[in-house]
């Protein structure tokens, strides 16, 4: 069994010394060109020169049209760094040199997402930094590319444990910082920060991490990885036109053409990844094409979560077992969860419990992609004869409902605009969490990830584990 690797030092001494020593090598070279004030052609040259491979690599990309469009023969570093400049090259070496020391490694899904994301967020912040600085554009690109540098070089090299933690990340509900610190003892920024530090980056690591957000690179930056996010979630989602229109007020366009500024950026990525010869990314660049926008949400949506029968079944069966046996709140939770989760495929699920004297309903436990705010967000108060609420209605009730089907269209009203605001629009499912008589609180599901019609076998298992736990919590309250 390979060693095991725990800790902030232990992994960038395991990174440095055996696994990337010459990547680690080649960006503090070519970092420390950028410092000199007069850092000649030949100690550019010297620096790629030093590896054939990534010598006849900048070449190729030095020669493509996208750099080269004259087509001008280059045959030299030397010749290269006067035709396309000496950023330009500085560029082209330390991103050959990433994807040459990260894909030629384990293949994983996890490092090919981010690293196309990784060089979306680059070219995004390139083209914001041209609107508002005059130099250092090349800077912005090499702080973008480099800004989760410590989870690319896990992904690549971690081994046993990034099998365990890829694992641990598949889970329904799970805090991704939190579980990277259990099992390496450390977390994705704090190892990108410990990177960039023994790499000696200080300027770019204060670009990329925490920087002055009254710096235009340091904004630049921020822009550009939140837009290569928030892409993946659709270039028409919420959260793409808030960073639209701060982009706008930023750069002093109009909505509209901050918004044609980061299509044309997406796109320029594709050809961009292509050019370094990292053309399997390109595919994992979110398109800017219409069609294939809509072909790229249809099969998101296929890879959204499926109904599990065998999930479903054995959750319904543990908590039967517990209405009997010895199983604590926690235990109850972790199964119903699991089991509107995983089993009936329920893509978000909420439980809210009584709370403040039984005056407020807050959220308790959260499931699901983006459900972490509502633990923060989400409180009603639990009972409001001025504007009762949909959450009141049915513990008072004590019954399930479907809503967003006719037979509950005399309730939307009881869907509050604030509560729209938090959860969203669309069909979901509310029932009661009762302990014999006693109320505990309301369960929540629904599944607007993906805007997929809940069906009527799901609402069936739905009140089937409602029911379920409300017999757990009456027999644990007589114990």
């Amino acid at each position: 069994m390979a060693e095991r690797s725990i800790g902030l030092q232990a992994w960038i001494d395991r990174l440095n010394q055996a696994e990337l020593p010459a990547l680690a090598a080649v960006v503090q070279d070519l970092h420390r060109l950028s410092q000199a004030d007069q850092a000649s052609v030949q100690q550019l040259a010297d620096v790629l020169l030093r590896d054939a491979s990534l010598t006849s690599k900048v070449l190729r990309v030095g020669n493509s049209a996208y750099y080269n469009p004259s087509q001008e023969s280059i045959r030299t570093i030397s010749r290269a760094i006067v035709l396309i400049g000496f950023d330009n090259v500085r560029l082209i070496g330390m991103s050959v040199s990433l994807i040459d020391s990260l894909l030629t490694r384990v293949p994983r899904e996890q490092l090919q997402m981010l690293l196309a994301r990784s060089f979306h967020a680059a070219v995004q912040a390139r083209n914001i930094a041209g609107y508002v600085l005059t130099r250092n554009q090349e800077e912005v690109f090499i702080a973008a590319l480099l800004h989760t540098v410590g989870e690319l070089a896990f992904w690549a090299c971690g081994g046993e444990q990034a099998d365990e933690l890829a694992d641990a990340l598949a889970q329904p509900g799970v805090e991704v910082d939190e579980a990277t610190r259990q099992l390496l003892g450390t977390t994705f920024r704090q190892l990108t920060q410990g990177l960039v530090k023994s790499w000696n980056l200080g300027e770019l690591a204060a670009f990329a991490h925490g920087g002055n957000q009254h710096d235009p690179a340091v904004r630049a930056i921020s822009l550009g990885v939140k837009i290569s996010e928030a892409a993946l979630d659709g270039w028409d989602s919420p959260e793409m036109e808030k960073l639209v229109q701060q982009l706008a007020s930023f750069t002093g366009v109009s909505p509209d053409d901050a918004l044609k500024q980061v299509l044309e950026s997406a796109q320029e990525t594709v050809e961009v990844a292509a050019t370094f010869g990292a053309g399997q990314l390109c595919k994992l660049i979110p398109n800017t094409d219409p069609e294939q926008i809509k072909l790229q949400q249809q099969e998101r949506k296929a890879r959204l979560l499926q109904p599990d029968l065998l999930v479903m079944q054995q959750a319904l069966q543990d908590l039967g077992m517990m209405v009997s046996g010895k199983a604590d709140v926690d235990m109850i939770l972790d199964t119903l969860l699991k089991g509107l989760h995983r089993g009936v495929g329920l893509e978000r699920a909420m439980l809210v419990v009584l709370a403040d004297g039984q005056t407020r309903l807050r959220a308790k436990r959260v499931v699901g992609e983006g459900t972490e705010q509502w633990l923060s967000d989400f409180q009603l108060p639990a009972s409001q004869v001025e504007q009762p609420h949909i959450f009141s209605y049915v513990l008072r009730n004590r019954e399930a409902l479907w809503m967003g089907v006719p037979a509950s269209y005399n309730l939307a009203e009881l869907v509050t605009l604030p509560m729209r605001r938090v959860l969203g629009q669309g069909m979901f499912f509310i029932a009661p969490l009762l302990a014999g008589t006693r109320e505990i609180g309301v369960l929540y599901a629904d599944c607007r990830l993906s805007g997929r019609a809940l069906k009527n076998e799901q609402f069936v298992a739905f009140q089937r584990f409602s029911q379920l736990t409300a017999r757990c919590f009456e027999a644990l309250s007589k114990r």
